[in-house]
């Protein structure tokens, strides 16, 4: 979830960032434009005042050297050689290298200063009407004409030939690149602040996403407590309303399944209490046998009995403890429970043999429960098998317990089911058996034993 937060919200903030982060793009980009081509608009203008201020003057009083004065023209119209000076000497301080190229057209088409790349005949015959603007030319940048007013007139005066409707013309020609100039810098800066959000944004989204994480995992370990048996487990609600809203169900959950667990306990407690009453009838009548072994027998049977039930009042009334929890030695459990149905195995014809390591091995599983799983095995061949027919318990190393038999085997009609049993049980035996394997974190396999066609279970437990 974590994951998939942090995608939709970068994903969400990227395309935020891209609709606003385009159009202030564009913005740089034509503010960067408006700047150069105000630049050479000032640069055209301040060019037009000298110019017209060097070919525009009046001719000072004189003979023949009043041709040549400043500010005059020539018997030919062209600019006196002093205007011209003057002129070519702005020209070329504002001509440095990388800066728009700008020149003078003047009024008898002589041209002055660093031509622009290109300027159609249209776009010059339209500044010398008096109009300033400015020009694209289609190899790109700006071209800003000037008209120079007044200095066609002057010469005009000079040679009488019209030039009055020709005024010089101020060029600053802007490249693409002076145009653009700075346009690079301000899209790198807007992409370093569109980053920068992102990563802020993601960083945002990954204490979201952990908060909401965390709150999900502390709920989910709580199931998982419930569902290990732990029902004291409680969540403390956090993180969003949903999860908060969660948190409370799942408590009342766990209330209410601890509920229902006692009030069964209390039930099976009730179930086993009443066993009692038969239990000592049946004392009673062992103790009036006149047949002293068989008194003794049916006695020891009744005693088995009687502490079976204890166990089962006692199991029902405490709480459930962890599965797994509990720890206990195999082996031991084993030969133990061997040796108490050993008796009546001999006065069934039986033969019992046992495969068990003189070492402990420990599983996790209480003793008890050990010793109703061998009961339950040992139980069932007693009962659902020929007299005479053979058994053999083994114990291995790694924690696993095996029963086999020599009698028929499982059949598939014949296969015990919790609840029900082909051979008239009530089919809980086994199903104790494999729950129990279950819980300590091992298994039950059904087979056939090894050289015979008879039954074979084998438990494995969690080692401890």
């Amino acid at each position: 979830m974590r994951r998939q937060l942090l995608l939709l919200i970068g994903v969400t903030t990227v395309l935020v960032l891209t609709a606003l982060l385009i159009p202030l793009g564009l913005l740089a980009r034509s503010h960067a434009e408006d700047e150069a081509i105000a630049d050479a608009t000032e640069r055209g203008q301040s060019v037009a005042a000298v110019v017209g201020s060097a070919l525009g003057g009046s001719p000072p009083e004189g003979g023949a050297d009043a041709r040549s004065a400043p500010g005059t023209g020539d018997a030919a119209g062209a600019p006196s050689e002093h205007g011209r000076r003057v002129v070519m000497g702005v020209l070329d301080g504002l001509n440095a290298p990388g800066t728009p190229r700008t020149s003078v057209v003047m009024p008898g088409g002589e041209v002055l200063g660093r031509r622009p790349y290109t300027v159609s005949r249209a776009a010059l015959q339209l500044a010398r009407s008096g109009r300033a603007f400015t020009h694209a030319p289609a190899d790109g940048g700006r071209v800003v004409m000037v008209p120079v007013l007044g200095t066609g007139q002057a010469t005009g005066q000079a040679t009488g030939t019209g030039s009055q409707d020709k005024p010089a013309v101020v060029r600053v020609a802007v490249s693409q690149q002076q145009l653009h100039a700075g346009v690079l810098p301000s899209w790198l800066a807007i992409g370093g602040l569109g980053a920068a959000l992102i990563l802020l944004g993601l960083a945002f989204a990954d204490r979201l996403a952990a908060h909401l994480v965390r709150s999900t995992q502390r709920l989910a370990g709580v199931a998982d407590r419930l569902a290990a048996g732990d029902l004291t487990a409680r969540a403390q609600p956090s993180g969003p309303h949903e999860l908060r809203l969660l948190a409370a169900r799942l408590n009342e959950l766990g209330e209410r399944i601890g509920v229902l667990l006692g009030a069964e306990r209390e039930r099976a407690a009730d179930l086993a209490h009443r066993l009692r009453t038969p239990v000592a009838a049946l004392r009673l009548e062992a103790e009036a046998l006149h047949d002293d072994q068989a008194a003794q027998r049916v006695a020891a049977g009744v005693v088995a009995l009687e502490r079976s039930v204890d166990e089962v009042i006692r199991t029902a009334r405490r709480a459930a403890a962890e599965p797994g929890g509990q720890r206990s030695d195999l082996a031991a459990v084993a030969r133990e429970r061997t040796g108490f149905w050993t008796p009546l195995a001999e006065d069934q014809d039986r033969t019992i043999s046992a495969a068990i390591p003189a070492e402990p091995v420990y599983v996790k599983v209480s003793e008890d429960d050990l010793s109703a799983v061998l009961d339950a095995l040992i139980g069932n061949v007693l009962d659902h098998t020929a007299e005479g027919t053979a058994l053999r318990v083994t114990v291995g190393a790694d924690g696993v317990l095996t029963v086999e038999d020599d009698g028929r085997g499982f059949t598939e009609a014949a296969t015990p089911v919790r609840g029900r049993s082909g051979t008239g049980s009530t089919g809980l035996g086994l199903d104790i058996v494999r729950r129990t394997a279950d819980e300590s974190g091992g298994n039950v396999e059904l087979g056939t034993a090894e050289g015979s066609r008879g039954a074979r279970v084998r438990c494995r437990f969690g080692t401890a």
